[in-house]
């Protein structure tokens, strides 16, 4: 028990070192940008919501070390609380679309890194995973509520179909249900960040720019409904019953 506590003591000061460093980025960009208190505050309850939910899931997976892995995965969520604080101030006044940008580019770089890290290092975990995934979601949130704001409401449509997939769930339970490797899945997923990215940096032309966030939509749409679409013809598939060794032999007695 003692030694459960330990790990589970230097686990917690792991996730906690993460809502400092996330506290300490935000002190590096208020003061250089001007941030309002809108940037501000959204910025301290993203560090505050991320401790408090990544240590109640880092207690309950019992996991003897945080990993190489969750470290990178963690830094890329300290990145994406910039990024979110910076969505914010955006209300306020005109965002440094250059450092937005930036630390955009650099979070959705390093997606690629804590799976490969965590494969090399043998440290893969069900929640590294979820927290991958989370952050991933969340970032395209945030991004999508900024691009909105550009080219219109609609745009939230790519930031919100991923959670409305998760409160769906809770009343169609056959969505829960796992979902086979996807080449194709992965690839939609990454698609919409870069698309998002490339919209919010306003370098091209205003069409383009919608065209791009169309076509994203439009493979995001594709992606989840051919996973529903699969998930339902799964759940109407009759479960077979295995069929003890000597049932065969009775129903055939019977039949004579």
């Amino acid at each position: 028990m003692a030694l459960n506590n330990t790990y589970d003591a230097r686990l917690q000061q792991e996730t906690a070192v993460g809502a400092g460093v996330q506290i300490l980025l935000l002190a590096l960009l208020g003061p250089a940008i001007g941030m309002g208190p809108v940037g501000w505050l959204t910025g301290l309850v993203f560090a505050f919501a991320t401790w408090a939910v990544l240590s109640r899931a880092v207690h309950r997976s019992r996991l003897r070390s945080f990993g190489p892995a969750n470290r990178v995965t963690l830094g890329r969520s300290v990145l994406v609380g910039g990024v979110t604080a910076l969505v914010a101030d955006s209300f306020e006044s005109a965002p440094p679309v250059t450092l937005l940008v930036a630390l955009t580019a650099v979070a959705l770089l390093l997606d690629g890194v804590d799976g490969k890290v965590a494969r090399r290092t043998g440290t893969s975990s069900a929640l590294g995973a979820r927290f991958d995934m989370e952050v991933d979601a969340f970032l395209i949130l945030v991004l999508s509520v900024y691009v909105s704001a550009q080219l219109g409401p609609w745009v939230l449509l790519i930031g919100g179909m991923r959670y409305g997939f998760v409160a769906a769930a809770r009343i169609a339970p056959w969505l829960t249900a796992p979902l086979p490797p996807s080449f194709a899945r992965k690839t939609v997923a990454a698609v919409q960040g870069v698309c998002l990215l490339v919209a919010g940096a306003q370098l091209l032309p205003r069409p383009v720019n919608l065209a791009i966030v169309l076509l994203a939509l439009g493979s995001l749409v594709w992606s989840f409904g051919r996973d529903v679409a699969w998930l339902w013809r799964n759940a109407r598939m009759p479960v077979a019953v295995p069929v003890p060794a000597e049932q065969p032999q009775l129903l055939e007695l019977a039949a004579r």
